[in-house]
């Protein structure tokens, strides 16, 4: 590993600009050596830098001594914390940065803070889902305007051809997700969190089911019902602001997407119970799409706590063994999106920053730069594979709607209905 700063030694550059003792250059060392294989160096705040052989991708720029403990501490919280209060900058492409970094984590062991978050979750009981709900989903409908595709669509799209647009791309999965299902005329669905309300819309509108649609979160249900109304579909698709706990009846069809991540692991027999009665019918089917992982692991510290409070994304041996083997209900199809989230995200990214001043004006630089850095890493840990992002098709045991072949998946999407053209 050498250490330079530029073209100047850094010896000659230390005695410089003294500001950074011995014992910050040890630190400087012991970080950079943490993060050596990424290709990603450090620097100090006199300019001190400490570069890896090889390859070099970019350098974190340290601002100032506390900041550079803290980072050595608490890596998984801290990295975000530091980086969202500008104490910690990024020279170099940030995407490109952010992707070489994640990779060091894809066979890093658990460590004992991710451990202890596993051990000590606490299950998201009602009154604290809809505060977690509430933190993430109500920052304003204008917020999320300028970056989602006009439909606004919080869940991963599914792209016909890598070079689709979004528009297009999320078009396309909520048809794939009607396709699965098998949606006919006259079948009733419940979905449990239905964001701005556009897959209920869609499966109304193109496949003439009515749908009651389950959400928490204040700012989305008003922007749907507005929308049911205005487009004509009121009497089809009822928006309920209430938690998915409180499904009663049965139905047709259970579709959850995106939802399932903020369940908790600690819930899964309540949900179970929820979908072993709701669709206990011959004709029953439901439908999981939800973020998960290859094994058992919290989400990073700085998500937890600043973007996704409350959230886990299960393995999906976890949703097989405690959701839908309880509920006695058997898998027909299992497929994983990743690669299509990470092109998601990408294309979230990109539109993020071109409308950064525009959130900067809605609150500050502090959360302009978290969403950044937000974007910025989920993109990078699906396209690694850190995250993946399952779909499961399921019916009960005893059911008869199981297709021959899955030709049908593939068929051409539903025209675009008038709002997403």
């Amino acid at each position: 590993m050498s250490r330079s700063l530029h073209a100047s030694g850094a010896v000659a550059r230390a005695d410089a600009h003294p500001s950074t003792t011995p014992l910050d250059r040890w630190l400087g060392t012991k970080l950079q050596s943490s993060i050596a294989r990424s290709g990603v160096g450090v620097e100090l705040w006199d300019g001190m830098s400490f570069r890896p052989d090889g390859p070099h991708v970019g350098d974190l720029l340290i601002r100032d001594r506390r900041a550079l403990i803290a980072v050595l501490v608490n890596p998984d919280l801290q990295y975000g914390e530091l980086y969202s209060a500008g104490r910690i900058e990024v020279r170099g492409d940030l995407p490109r940065v952010v992707d070489a970094i994640s990779r060091l984590a894809i066979d890093a062991p658990l460590s004992w803070r991710e451990r202890l978050a596993l051990w000590t979750e606490r299950p998201n009981a009602l009154v604290r889902a809809r505060r977690n709900i509430h933190h993430h989903y109500d920052l304003g409908n204008d917020f999320y305007r300028l970056w989602l595709d006009r439909q606004m669509v919080y869940t991963c799209a599914y792209y016909p051809t890598p070079d689709a647009a979004l528009e297009e791309a999320q078009l396309a999965k909520m048809d794939l997700v009607c396709r699965k299902l098998r949606l006919r005329p006259g079948d009733t669905v419940v979905e449990a969190g239905c964001g701005w309300g556009a897959l209920a819309l869609h499966m109304a509108r193109a496949y003439g089911v009515r749908v009651k649609a389950f959400n928490i979160s204040t700012e989305q249900i008003a922007y749907a019902r507005d929308r049911a109304w205005r487009e004509g579909l009121g009497d089809r698709v009822e928006f309920i602001q209430d938690d998915y706990r409180n499904v009663s009846g049965r139905f047709d069809v259970f579709v959850s997407v995106g939802m399932l991540e903020h369940v908790g692991r600690r819930n899964y027999a309540s949900l179970a119970a929820i979908l072993r009665r709701v669709i206990d019918r011959p004709n029953g089917r439901g439908l999981l799409h939800f973020i998960g992982r290859d094994r058992a692991r919290p989400l990073n510290a700085r998500t937890r706590r600043r973007i996704f409070p409350g959230a886990y994304a299960p393995p999906l041996s976890e949703v097989i063994s405690d959701v839908l083997e309880p509920a006695r209900l058997s898998v027909l199809d299992v497929e994983n999106l990743r690669i299509h989230y990470a092109r998601t995200l990408r294309h979230w990214r990109e539109r993020y920053t071109a409308a950064e001043s525009d959130v900067r004006a809605m609150f500050d630089d502090a959360f302009c730069r978290a969403w950044r850095l937000y974007l910025t890493a989920s993109e990078a840990a699906f396209a690694i594979g850190f995250l993946q992002l399952f779909q499961i098709l399921f019916v009960p045991a005893s059911a008869d709607a199981i297709r021959w072949t899955r030709a049908d998946l593939y068929a051409e999407p539903v025209g675009a209905p008038d709002a997403a053209r």
